[in-house]
């Protein structure tokens, strides 16, 4: 795709993440809510296999390249090296959650290992589930790398949650996540945090 086909696309996430709605003050005019997570991959048809036929997500649309050969688009649009090649990028939809960007570069000087949670930088994307254990049990039958968990949180504004940290088969860290009775903290918040058993709330 062209430097004018990147324009167009960024322009149409811009304007899904910028629709008019009710905004508190002290926010960007607009606001309506977290749109997706952009998370570059070493080989995208392999990480939208994995999210689509392991984790249960759905592939809306893939696209690109993008690259300029001679100029900075590049740099000036995403901060990377201005001779990076964006070769193709998958959106993906799971559940009622926000959507899910795979990105496939090659870069000059590209960093290819992950970050731990630890490093500045650091992430991990969590997935709700109904039931942690049936949903635990299923990563194992998949051969999916689990650690250790589930594990109950008991105490303190998080009691009532469960959670299970994975790994995707390139490295990526998420984390399943459960509390069908709710968390101890909404007792006295005045701001309950989104969720996808409630996504109109």
């Amino acid at each position: 795709m062209t430097r004018s086909g990147l324009c167009v696309a960024a322009s149409v996430a811009l304007a899904v993440g910028c629709c008019s709605g009710a905004a508190s003050a002290d926010s960007i005019p607009g606001l309506r809510g977290h749109d997706h997570t952009g998370i570059t991959v070493p080989d995208v048809k392999a990480a939208t296999a994995f999210f689509t036929d392991v984790i249960g997500c759905t592939h809306a649309m893939s696209f690109g390249p993008f690259s300029d050969d001679k100029g900075t688009f590049m740099k000036d649009v995403v901060n990377v090296n201005p001779r990076a090649v964006i070769d193709e990028i998958s959106m993906v939809r799971c559940g009622y959650g926000s959507n899910i960007e795979l990105f496939q570069y090659k870069a000059p000087e590209q960093a290819t290992e992950m970050p731990k949670n630890s490093d500045i930088g650091g992430h991990h994307i969590a997935l709700y589930v109904d039931d942690i254990d049936k949903a635990a049990a299923y990563l194992k039958e998949k051969n999916v790398r689990t650690l250790q968990g589930p594990i109950p949180i008991k105490e303190g504004p998080a009691a009532g949650q469960s959670i299970l940290y994975f790994f995707t088969p390139w490295g990526l860290q998420m984390e399943l996540i459960s509390y069908p009775q709710g968390m101890a903290y909404e007792k006295t918040s005045k701001a309950p945090l989104w969720m996808t058993t409630e996504p109109g709330k």
